[in-house]
């Protein structure tokens, strides 16, 4: 059995997300989707990028 590291979608600790700027962006544009999607009349949609970016916010920002 070998020990293989896990690997997340969205890990805050890769280099990727060092700048702060990109983790903003990373949460607001599926916010923004969200709000387009609402505001279009495609609730199904909203609710998807909705929850991403929360998900994002959850993974980039508040998570300890």
């Amino acid at each position: 059995m070998t020990n293989t590291p896990k690997y997340k979608f969205l890990d805050r600790d890769h280099p990727f997300f060092g700048k702060t700027w990109v983790r903003v962006v990373t949460v607001a544009l599926p916010a923004g989707m969200a709000a387009l999607e609402f505001a279009l009349s495609s609730p199904g949609f909203g609710i998807l990028f909705a929850a991403a970016a929360a998900w994002a916010l959850w993974e980039l920002f508040l998570r300890a």
